[in-house]
């Protein structure tokens, strides 16, 4: 099989061509990031007829911050164009059924699929890059297999049979720059304004409102990453590996914020109305960038 490019419309949503899936197969529980329960299978009240949500422009307003951040990468369009050919949900509950376990397998396969995508266009020619190729075409093998046959991978063990790929890849990206091991590490709403990042693995890192105000996050490997509410003003992003717009739509940051060619600046960014987190504990930059042991992790991490 070819190989797809980089940021391909394969892993982009397009949402004109699902029926909802996002809208329907997940739960949601009411909290900062949703405004109210729903339960997995029954569609949110904001989903229109026309498989479209009615509130879309104000989401945030609303009360529904993660539905803006939410990335199925292109998941929805493919179990409903390619899986199912086109089929609604809606049509009988055998269809509703089935749509939504096989979307539940899809989304992250798609993930994975972007995840090794990025890494191919990393790894210089040779073996490495050799394995990648064949892992992407594994993978989207994968998705183009039967609803049946989907719902029977093992997501949780194809993606840690796919990691050790990916931190080959990271490692090999990030070789000479000696940055810190902050894997899997609670920096929430940490100051980090000071901590040398540059070069940095921070895969799986909940670093939920912590203060990067102008930190140095060049190559720093940020899979997985929890940027909700991170302040990024000022930050330098450039050539961060693996770092993907839904995480910095859940982050805070302004125009001075430095971001990799493939990605923007958030809309919400804009608007600069921003309450500054405070000011820094001492010894707090240099605390977070200590390596802590290693813990049991998320399969990407």
């Amino acid at each position: 099989m070819s190989e797809t490019p980089r940021g391909g419309t394969e892993l982009r949503a397009d949402c004109a061509r699902c029926v909802g899936l996002c809208c329907v197969a997940p739960a949601f529980a009411a909290s900062a990031d949703f405004a109210l329960d729903k339960p997995a299978g029954q569609p949110c009240p904001n989903l229109g007829a026309d498989s479209r949500c009615g509130i879309h422009p104000q989401l945030r307003e609303r009360g529904f911050p993660g539905c803006t951040v939410f990335d199925c990468f292109g998941a929805g369009q493919h179990v409903t164009q390619v899986t199912f050919g086109g089929r609604d949900w809606r049509d009988d509950p055998a269809t509703a059924s089935a749509m939504f376990a096989t979307f539940a397998v899809v989304r992250p396969l798609h993930e994975l699929l972007w995840y090794l995508t990025e890494a191919l266009a990393l790894a210089p020619a040779g073996a490495l890059r050799d394995e990648l190729r064949a892992a992407v075409d594994e993978t989207r093998g994968l998705t183009a297999g039967g609803a049946d046959a989907l719902r029977d991978v093992d997501v949780d063990a194809y993606r840690g049979r796919m990691n050790p790929l990916l931190v080959r890849a990271s490692e090999l990206a990030r070789a000479g720059h000696d940055g810190v091991d902050r894997r899997g590490a609670a920096l929430l709403g940490v100051d980090l304004r000071g901590a040398d990042l540059v070069g940095a693995n921070l895969r799986g890192a909940c670093l939920i409102g912590a203060d990067l105000r102008g930190v140095r996050l060049r190559l720093a490997d940020l899979t997985g990453a929890d940027l909700r509410g991170a302040d990024l003003r000022g930050a330098d992003l450039s050539g961060a590996l693996f770092l993907h717009q839904s995480q910095l739509d859940a982050a805070r940051g302004d125009r001075r914020t430095v971001l990799p060619p493939a990605l923007r600046h958030p809309p919400h960014w804009s608007g600069l109305g921003i309450t500054p987190v405070g000011r820094p504990r001492p010894g707090a930059a240099r605390a977070a960038a200590r390596p802590t042991a290693r813990r049991k992790r998320d399969p990407r991490r």
